[in-house]
């Protein structure tokens, strides 16, 4: 079973911003998690809220699984203020 995979329009800026190298690694992983949502190396964060690192990037992003869906939030250089500000679900 797979999962849709969204992106909010804010992640989508950023993912375009990301230097040639992160953008192909982060694009393949964001297409791994419509098989995998929970693939290996995955840092549950608070609620439905997870990342995964790509170099000095992380992705994060929320699983919905009632409704089969993945939701891109933020693509981000890992900073003291990645985590800030998140979207609550």
């Amino acid at each position: 079973m797979t999962y849709e995979v969204l992106l909010l329009p804010s992640a989508q800026r950023e993912l375009d911003k990301l230097p040639a190298d992160a953008f192909q690694t982060a694009d393949l992983d964001i297409r791994a998690l419509r098989d995998n949502p929970r693939p290996h190396g995955v840092k549950k964060l608070e609620g439905i809220l997870h990342r995964i690192r790509v170099g000095p990037w992380r992705i994060i992003y929320a699983i919905q699984d009632t409704e089969r869906r993945v939701i891109i939030l933020r693509i981000a250089r890992r900073s003291e203020r990645t985590y800030r500000r998140l979207p609550r679900f």
